[in-house]
């Protein structure tokens, strides 16, 4: 599994039951930093990249996996072996921060209206893997500030996303919610992102 570095920004390459890595969920914006521009050494790490690394590294995790700069896209093999094994990766990270780019930070979560509860983030067919493999869960607001966690949220959560708790917080096997109300941007995406979690 290749990895991000989070003091240096440089690529490692670890087994991914024995590292202590944190993960990046996310919901792409129309330009992403790729595995080839964070290669590029005149690029410098985007902010989304950057900021990740700081909150990864401020719990004191040196390795981040963010899906998309560290899978190089332009070779089928890789994309497709990541694809096969993400769930996996999710699940081994001991924490995904589920960046909502789209949630202020100044607002509580658990208010009906909340942009919380109306996040794209929930939305997305890749998200849905994300939230259910890991664990630990921390959301992120679009400034990286801390909203709350996965466990101190379920609630909200399975109302939001109609995933029952006990299956959020790994008590109830996977198989009794729905994935009807995801979306992806590439129509193949939809059956790419389900097939960690029923395969």
């Amino acid at each position: 599994m290749r990895l991000l570095d989070t003091r240096t920004g440089q690529f490692v390459e670890k087994d991914p039951r024995e590292t202590r890595y944190a993960i990046l969920s996310h919901t792409w914006d129309k330009v992403e930093q790729t595995y080839q521009d964070i290669l590029d050494i005149q690029t410098s790490l985007s902010l989304k990249v950057r900021e990740a690394c700081a909150v990864a590294r401020a719990s004191s995790f040196q390795y981040i996996w963010i899906n998309s700069g560290c899978i190089d896209k332009t070779s089928s093999s890789e994309l497709s072996e990541a694809i096969n094994l993400m769930y996996q990766w999710y699940a081994y990270a001991e924490v995904c921060y589920a960046y909502l780019s789209d949630v202020p930070s100044d607002e509580d979560p658990r208010a009906w209206l909340s942009r919380f509860r109306r996040s794209r983030w929930y939305e997305r067919g890749w998200t849905l893997q994300e939230l259910i493999a890991t664990l630990t869960v921390t959301c992120l607001s679009k400034d990286w500030k801390v909203i709350g966690s996965k466990h101190s949220l379920s609630d909200i959560v399975e109302e939001i996303t109609g995933i029952p708790e006990e299956a959020l917080l790994h008590t109830r096997a996977l198989d009794s919610f729905s994935v009807a109300q995801r979306r992806t941007t590439r129509v193949e995406d939809r059956a790419y992102s389900l097939l960690g979690i029923f395969c």
